[in-house]
């Protein structure tokens, strides 16, 4: 005769296969489908979005059955988003299965998904447009490429540079800054009053005027 299961055993508590509802699964596909198209996995888009949406730590298996994926994908998708700080690692009691949840700050995927694209399509580009402008012109037109070549670069390193500051805020400071919203563009607008500044007037406009 085999020994009973210990009380806190999973063994002793044989769980059902885990299911999504209609309405989570519409999220995960979608969020999956969405991922793909921003730089990120589909299952690995399907298994945060499963994660982000429960209501309580899921392990593996649960995350297989559920999204009908194998346990080797689930596996490889957790440790990328892992290595991305969008899973964490939780252990219950006399279970020595892993569970895993998504961080409680919810920007921490768009801060990813902002990061991952503009590793897949600004720094390229910056990276190209750099190397084109060391390039000796040769005549006219190519320096008149390389000066429209120059304001792009300055454009997009201007972008990089205000992103760059805006990925070491933390996330409260962030939100503060966003629900400025207009007041910002009213502030800009004030200063430009004050300036004597027209809209759509540009500084050395403005100080032409003033001369």
């Amino acid at each position: 005769m085999e020994p009973p299961s210990a009380p806190d055993s999973p063994a002793a508590h044989p769980s059902p296969p885990f299911r999504l509802s209609p309405l989570a699964q519409a999220f995960v596909l979608h969020f999956g489908e969405m991922g793909s198209r921003w730089g990120i996995n589909r299952t690995v888009g399907q298994i945060y979005a499963m994660l982000f949406l429960a209501d309580a730590p899921r392990h593996a298996e649960e995350i297989s059955e559920a999204l009908s994926l194998s346990r080797g994908s689930v596996s490889m998708g957790l440790k990328e988003l892992a290595s991305w700080n969008l899973v964490q690692l939780r252990h219950r009691p006399g279970d020595r299965r892993d569970y895993y949840v998504t961080p409680g700050d919810v920007w921490a995927i768009f801060r990813t998904l902002v990061e991952e694209r503009k590793k897949r399509e600004i720094d390229p580009t910056l990276t190209t447009l750099r190397g084109l402008l060391m390039e000796p012109a040769t005549d006219a037109a190519d320096r008149h490429a390389q000066e429209r070549m120059a304001a792009m670069h300055e454009q997009i390193e201007l972008l990089t540079d205000w992103y760059t500051e805006m990925e070491r805020l933390d996330t409260e400071r962030l939100l503060q800054l966003l629900r400025l919203g207009s007041r910002v563009v009213k502030a800009l607008e004030f200063k430009d009053r004050m300036l004597g500044r027209g809209k759509g007037q540009s500084l050395t406009e403005a100080n032409d005027g003033l001369a």
